[in-house]
């Protein structure tokens, strides 16, 4: 798996997962749990992670909705 996207924002990483997942691409979020660590304020970023195959396909969707991907 690769980082597709890493961010604070959860609504980012919820309408990036709706969309990827509508174009058939499979989507698992790392660090969901963390904010128990953080103390629920929301600073340590999510990552959203897409398989080594799905990686210019999800990109190219992300960029197609101005979901920017860091890359």
């Amino acid at each position: 798996m690769k980082e597709l996207l890493r961010t604070t924002d959860p609504t980012i990483i919820a309408w990036a997962t709706a969309i990827l997942q509508g174009e058939g691409i499979k989507t698992f979020e790392f660090d969901v749990h963390m904010s128990v660590l953080d103390g629920s304020i929301g600073i340590l970023p999510r990552r959203l992670m897409v398989l080594d195959s799905d990686m210019f396909m999800a990109r190219a969707v992300l960029k197609d909705n101005d979901i920017p991907t860091g890359q």
